[in-house]
């Protein structure tokens, strides 16, 4: 009877298979072979397999890390009435970490389960042991040298200037004759993030959550969650990715920033200029509640109060109402509501009073031919000191090579490394400014055009642009909110400089048009 129940102990056994990615898994069919070899072993030695636990991720050593060791272990938890042979391919398959690889026998040995593997003789005798961490070790050894190898390899590539991690959002890899893989624009992805990132960096997404609220908005951008958010955690990792502006660098393992072979989505002044706006004094997140059905939300003042005024839907009898009205305690329009129509129709006329007449836009457009040929000049001047600093940072760089080579301080040198590599930081940034400076020939009328068909007519543009579009509108047209009365209507509006010139100039020649009888400016 006691042989029958020890034949018994070992007939149920459990197949454990792993490999240490999801591509072997994918592409290598290494978790069949291996249970189709493990079944072949159990069906040689009469055992009786009950289940199957497969796992297709490293877990860095650490078995609790491997779902599919967890879910052996709670299996034998659950049965602990059986003796279970555990069945291996491979003594490698079992922990590639000496510590890992004892305290997982531990665990084994605790739960009764005998450990049998296919090609290695496990043997609890003392040799036995002996030999098998030898083995356990070994495949350490083997491990972290596979691991050193690929980080070498790694390593050398970013240093070439190649990215070799996951691709960020924006780039895909393509094979590159000559260069392997590397990194190409993904569109329409790659284009809406450059819209996203130049936006900020010149102020027309004026914060984070405007940057967000962008993204957001467009279908063809990847989401984070089935509701279509982005998490603010990836907003702050597109604004501070210098991959973005053409460069790449792995601080860990002292590969210092340098350009890389990939088309960057943005130049290297407008990266400077978002780290500005990061690292400057914070915006208040723009508000969730301006929408399409009331774009002048937050822009348009209480009188009484000076504070912004909000905005709301009235149920009446048969349909809904909307609403401007001041919500401040104690202001003396506090809650009285103002008709959508009567805010957004005093300020449409506003808008349109801005349009220049022909002889003044003819004027206008001369100024800024005038204004762009003189920024040219002063560009070129930028070039030549940006030219010059790059020629003292050489020489410093030198001067300091100099002083590394004599010195035989371990600090002192170091010192000197640091500032080396920081000379080779600010030269990088200075061969991007000086190469970005100066447009190429022919781009003036890109670079004018869009001023000045915002300023021929910035009511057509609000009135048939997004809601996004019209808050840029609002603050390229006005220096400041407007303010409006119950009694009295709109204030005087302050506009921004290119409006105020115009104003003073029509007041000069009386030349300034009426707000409405008159055919849009064309040129």
């Amino acid at each position: 009877m006691r042989t029958h129940e020890k034949h018994d102990e070992i007939k149920k056994a459990v197949i454990y298979c792993r490999v240490s990615s999801t591509k072997q898994k994918i592409e290598g069919s290494g978790l069949e072979s291996q249970e189709h070899r493990c079944r072949q072993y159990a069906d040689l030695h009469g055992y009786d397999v009950e289940a199957v636990f497969p796992d297709d991720a490293s877990g860095g050593g650490d078995f609790i890390n491997r779902p599919g060791m967890v879910a052996l272990l709670s299996y034998l938890d659950a049965q602990p009435g059986k003796n279970y042979v555990v069945i291996f391919d491979d003594l490698k398959r079992f922990a590639r970490d000496t510590e890992f690889h004892i305290k997982l026998r531990r665990e084994f040995h605790k739960r009764g389960a005998r450990i049998e593997c296919l090609n290695f003789k496990l043997d609890d005798s003392p040799e036995g042991k002996f030999v098998e961490t030898i083995f356990a070790a070994q495949g350490e050894l083997e491990r972290e040298q596979n691991r050193r190898q690929v980080i070498q390899k790694m390593k050398a590539r970013i240093e070439k200037g190649y990215w070799v991690f996951q691709a960020p959002i924006g780039y895909r890899y393509v094979s590159g004759r000559g260069h392997g893989k590397v990194l190409a624009r993904d569109e329409p992805v790659a284009s809406i993030l450059a819209e996203a990132l130049e936006g900020y960096a010149c102020g027309h997404l004026q914060s984070q959550a405007e940057v967000k609220r962008f993204l957001e908005e467009r279908p063809e951008f990847p989401k984070d969650t089935p509701t279509g958010e982005i998490r603010w955690q990836r907003i702050q990792r597109y604004l501070t990715q210098i991959i973005y502006a053409g460069f790449i660098e792995a601080p860990k393992w002292d590969v210092s920033l340098r350009r890389g072979h990939h088309e960057p989505l943005i130049s290297l002044e407008s990266f400077e200029k978002i780290q500005e706006r990061l690292n400057g004094r914070a915006k208040a997140p723009a508000r969730k509640d301006i929408n399409e059905d009331f774009p002048l939300r937050g822009f348009v003042l209480c009188d009484d109060c000076g504070n912004p005024m909000t905005s709301c839907w009235s149920k009446g009898r048969n349909k809904h109402y909307p609403y401007y009205l001041c919500d401040t305690r104690g202001c003396a329009s506090n809650r009285k509501s103002i008709p959508r129509d009567r805010i957004e129709d005093g300020f449409a006329e506003i808008l349109q009073s801005l349009q220049p007449t022909r002889q003044l836009f003819t004027l206008a457009k001369g100024m800024f031919i005038d204004a762009w040929n003189m920024w040219l000049s002063e560009a070129h001047r930028s070039k030549d000191e940006i030219t010059h600093q790059l020629h003292n940072a050489d020489k410093q760089i030198g001067t300091l090579l100099e002083r590394v080579l004599e010195a035989d301080n371990a600090a002192v040198i170091k010192a000197y490394e640091a500032k080396i590599a920081k000379l080779e930081r600010e030269k990088l940034f200075l061969s991007g400014k000086a190469a970005a400076i100066i447009p190429p020939k022919g781009r003036q009328g890109e670079f004018i055009e869009p001023a000045l068909r915002f300023l021929a007519n910035p009511w057509n543009l609000y009135e048939n642009g997004n809601l996004l579009f019209k808050r840029t509108v609002l603050r390229l047209a006005f220096a400041e909110p407007l303010r409006y009365s119950l009694k009295s209507g709109y204030r005087t509006a302050k506009t921004t400089l290119p409006f105020k010139l115009l104003a003073d100039i029509s007041t000069l020649k009386s030349e300034m048009v009426s707000p409405t009888g008159f055919e849009p400016v064309t040129y």
